[in-house]
């Protein structure tokens, strides 16, 4: 299949959802795209409020704000889509 029903904004969100110390590196693995990629995505979703990045050592951690709204046009929530979709589909994790 050559598309997905969540953008890769919303899958690398339910990454770091099931495991917020997720490397970049991780992420892109998961998603199956660039590194450099990932990041873009993390900072997006820093930006727009969905995750916050934590330093801790020479790592960061996201904590995902399941209140924020999804930009549906509508009333639904991040955990809205988490309570939708499985985590482990979302990421195409296969297990």
């Amino acid at each position: 299949m050559s598309w997905r029903f969540l953008t890769n904004h919303g899958r690398a969100l339910m990454c770091v959802a099931h495991d917020p110390h997720m490397r970049i590196r991780d992420i892109a693995t998961a998603l199956d795209i660039t590194e450099r990629a990932a990041q873009k995505l993390m900072s997006d979703l820093v930006a727009s409020g969905y995750v916050t990045r934590t330093r801790v050592g020479r790592r960061n951690v996201y904590d995902v704000h399941a209140d924020a709204p999804l930009p549906m046009g509508r009333e639904l929530k991040v955990r809205d889509m988490f309570s939708t979709f499985d985590h482990r589909e979302a990421v195409g994790s296969g297990t």
